[in-house]
């Protein structure tokens, strides 16, 4: 499969025969060129509008959101309840950490998670995958967890791929943090775009900061 991030949490995944998925598709008045691009399933994590812009998704594009089984052109998605704040949703609401499979390898996107995994949470993922392959995990802190929980999170996933997301470029007009707090003192590899399969995927977990301009 092939990934290529758009910037901010959203990704386009391509799978071998070439279905399209989109994650949290952002409002262009984050500061980002307007997102021109198709899909056959678009997730959203929650109802921000940097990231339920469906109607910028071109195509027919069938809609997953929230808690639960879900399955959308023949492939599964399962939606884990936590919340977009550290408070249980007292501050900004729910979020879906969204578990899916493609081409062999499982994939788990925290949306805009705001706290360190519960233990309930994390049976529930483990219910719905054995491991994870690819992990997207915000890292720019404010409205998200930080460098530090990040790495907590992971610790508690331990994902083979690691790509971090939701944090500060020069287009971006939202008041979070850079990716460098995360990156210190890890070994990086940057790409345009990513492709993996399950046959190579790294035997230690790797770290890939993607770039949003292709």
């Amino acid at each position: 499969m092939k990934i290529i991030w758009h910037g901010h949490a959203c990704f386009e995944i391509i799978s071998e025969e070439g279905k399209k998925i989109v994650t949290d598709p952002f409002d262009e008045s984050i500061g980002y060129p307007r997102l021109d691009i198709a899909a056959d399933v678009v997730l959203v994590s929650h109802e921000h509008y940097d990231h339920n812009n469906v109607a910028a998704v071109r195509g027919r594009p069938e809609v997953v959101r929230g808690a639960g089984e879900h399955v959308a052109k023949g492939i599964k998605f399962y939606g884990v309840k936590t919340y977009h704040d550290a408070a249980k949703g007292a501050q900004r609401g729910e979020n879906t950490v969204f578990v899916f499979e493609v081409d062999g390898v499982t994939l788990c996107h925290l949306g805009d998670l705001g706290h360190v995994l519960e233990e309930e949470q994390l049976n529930e993922i483990r219910r719905a995958a054995a491991s994870i392959d690819v992990l997207f995990v915000p890292v720019g802190g404010t409205f998200t967890i930080d460098a530090g929980d990040a790495e907590k999170v992971i610790s508690q996933l331990s994902p083979k791929i690691v790509v971090p997301m939701h944090f500060k470029t020069p287009p971006l007009k939202l008041p979070i943090s850079g990716v460098e707090p995360f990156l210190k003192g890890k070994k990086v590899r940057r790409e345009k775009k990513l492709e993996v399969t399950k046959e190579t995927l790294p035997a230690e977990m790797e770290v890939v900061v993607l770039d949003w301009r292709h």
